[in-house]
């Protein structure tokens, strides 16, 4: 499949839901490949290892952290450059207005984040749903609008009401990546982590987990406690190392060895 194109998923707004993960390692990245997931949000890190892309090849990658890892505007486009230039094919950007604009306005695909989000959290009240009350309605519907003017192409609308994101999606052009906002959404968003039950702490609500990855590691801690602890027990017994795991030299080199140690040393 030849790797999509922004055009690509404007054009197939309301045709295809895209499926979507957040992924940290490359074997997440190439399970998620293999699986059908065509949209990956990636950590800067991964765009930069040359076998990303012998693992996930037509994957459409949004390389994104927090706004305050990366910092000004300035900082956000010296951070792009280098990762368009390596593959990226579009950026998450929790920042400004501002930020969205400049990165824009220099040809960069750029998604925005409004709803509920997660680093700017303290200004709607929490981790909790926005969207909910007619005024927080009206919030996420400026800040679509605030992005799209901006020129973002694309939006995570996170846990926001799905009739509100349904009305949203009626009147906005933008790509909509819903993250527990409902089916309006034109790509469903979730994290490895709570796909896969890695995730120790609260699931969201939104999440739907088909794994327990979490059980299979706790086996798996088990198993290198035992394995490590009979190592431990050997060498503390002087049954390891036994001869078989030993290599040795001829018995003459051994003694001319020792005779000419016994002049020098």
């Amino acid at each position: 499949m030849a790797r999509l194109t922004v055009k690509d998923l404007l054009d197939q707004r309301g045709k295809h839901s895209f499926a979507m993960l957040r992924v940290e390692t490359l074997a997440e990245a190439e399970a998620a490949s293999k699986a059908g997931v065509e949209l990956l949000s990636v950590p800067a890190a991964m765009v930069f290892d040359r076998r990303f892309r012998e693992v996930a090849p037509d994957a459409f990658i949004f390389p994104g952290d927090n706004f305050y890892e990366i910092g000004t505007t300035d900082d956000f486009l010296h951070w792009a450059f280098p990762l368009f230039k390596q593959g990226a094919d579009a950026f998450y950007c929790s920042s400004s207005t501002g930020t969205i604009r400049a990165m824009a306005d220099h040809g960069l695909p750029v998604c925005g984040h409004v709803g509920l989000i997660p680093s700017k959290a303290t200004w709607t009240g929490g981790f909790k749903a926005v969207g909910k009350t007619f005024d927080s309605a009206k919030l996420v519907w400026q800040q679509v609008k605030a992005a799209e003017e901006a020129g973002a192409f694309a939006v995570e609308i996170e846990v926001v009401p799905h009739s509100i994101t349904q009305a949203i999606a009626e009147k906005t052009g933008l790509f909509l990546i819903s993250m527990g906002a409902g089916p309006a959404g034109h790509a469903q968003y979730l994290f490895s982590d709570d796909v896969l039950g890695q995730n120790r702490g609260r699931v969201p609500r939104h999440a739907k987990v088909y794994a327990n990855f979490a059980a299979e590691e706790d086996r798996l801690q088990q198993m290198r406690i035992e394995a490590m602890s009979r190592f431990a027990r050997d060498v503390h017994v002087a049954d390891y190392p036994a001869p078989q795991y030993m290599v040795d030299s001829e018995n003459e080199v051994v003694e001319a060895f020792r005779d000419w140690l016994d002049q020098v040393a």
